[in-house]
């Protein structure tokens, strides 16, 4: 990536996108954040000159405007997500994960850029990894799964968002590249050390746990470390934090 690189940052008034943030801004990295409010960025970086703030509505932006907000980004990070509420989980549109990241892929290749760009998707252990690379989960633990699908929108959404970046964008797009970060329960909490597995590695019932920061942190290492990208891009990473030792 470029000595200044810009990364277009969805989801930056979240929990996860705001740590998110502060980590790029301390990165000298230049960030373009789209967000409804303003006022719910963290205060610490509001200011900061580094960041461009686009206040919209990312479904409701015209594909032009779109193209327009992706056109000089090297990377994206989306850490968009439903929120922990009824309305959250039933409100709509139940299907923002997958929408925005189908609509960012085509404002992408639309834009047509010399080198790929590079998306990192905030996803979640309850995606099963679509090229069937995930055995961890015996029939039972898979059963419940599918119901979760059925029954709690946001599981669906997430992996319906995964399963087209593996179909149909695929491993390794020419316009556009991609790593979705499945981290487990997720805790408050500073950076610590934590493992990353290419497959699911804890039952469902009894989850491991994965720090906002440390989640924030390996995104932030994606989009700006080349050897870190080279090794996980076009996969599914499983974060958590590491076992004490």
């Amino acid at each position: 990536m470029s000595s200044e690189p810009t990364v277009l940052l969805l989801g930056a008034t979240g929990r996860t996108g705001g740590r998110v943030l502060n980590q790029l801004l301390s990165r000298g990295v230049r960030v373009r954040a789209v967000v409804r409010s303003a006022e719910r960025l963290p205060a610490d970086a509001a200011d900061h000159p580094n960041l461009t703030v686009v206040v919209a509505d990312l479904l409701s932006l015209s594909d032009e405007d779109l193209a327009r907000q992706v056109q000089g980004c090297e990377a994206i990070i989306s850490c968009l997500g439903h929120s922990a509420s009824l309305q959250g989980f039933f409100g709509s549109p139940r299907d923002l994960v997958t929408q925005a990241t189908k609509r960012v892929c085509r404002a992408i290749q639309t834009v047509r850029p010399v080198q790929p760009v590079r998306l990192v998707l905030m996803s979640s252990v309850s995606v099963n990894h679509p090229g069937g690379l995930d055995t961890r989960r015996g029939w039972f633990e898979k059963a419940v799964v599918w119901m979760l699908r059925g029954l709690v929108p946001p599981a669906r959404d997430n992996q319906r968002a995964a399963d087209f970046l593996y179909n149909d964008i695929g491993t390794a797009g020419r316009h556009v590249q991609w790593v979705a970060v499945r981290p487990d329960s997720l805790l408050e909490g500073d950076v610590t050390p934590y493992a990353l597995h290419e497959t699911l590695v804890s039952s469902l019932f009894r989850p491991d746990q994965t720090n906002m920061a440390n989640v924030a942190r390996f995104m932030c290492e994606l989009v700006t470390d080349p050897e870190v990208w080279a090794a996980w891009q076009g996969k599914l990473p499983v974060i958590v934090n590491a076992s004490p030792p």
